[in-house]
């Protein structure tokens, strides 16, 4: 099944900007949220088929969110990108140990984001 909704995650509002414009202008829905916990909540109620999710958010972080969606029955089976500044290797390794399938630095590279959604 394609991927047609996504759920973009992140405090910063000018990187929702970015993300949703990018991805709307590719023809995807996308709902938004500020923080974890919001992500939680909308994941719950939108079930996207998607989310990007930021790493460093106030409350519940994007490591601690992607983590309770990929250990929560109803919501594990929702792909997670992480969209992060935290460019280590061991960040990349701990992302995709909390249950992300990608992990991607910012700034984001636009056709490398849009290839990793095309991909799954």
């Amino acid at each position: 099944m394609p991927i047609q909704k996504i759920l973009v995650v992140d405090d910063s509002p000018t990187e929702r900007f970015f993300l949703s414009n990018l991805l709307t202008k590719h023809g995807y829905r996308v709902e938004l949220a500020e923080n974890g916990n919001e992500a939680l909540e909308k994941a719950r109620l939108v079930r996207p088929d998607l989310i990007i999710m930021d790493v460093v958010m106030p409350g519940l972080n994007g490591f601690q969110a992607t983590r309770a969606i990929s250990r929560t029955d109803d919501l594990k089976h929702i792909p997670v990108i992480l969209c992060t500044t935290k460019d280590q290797e061991t960040d990349k390794i701990w992302g995709l140990r909390q249950g992300a399938i990608e992990y991607v630095v910012k700034p984001v590279d636009a056709e490398a984001l849009l290839e990793k959604i095309r991909s799954l």
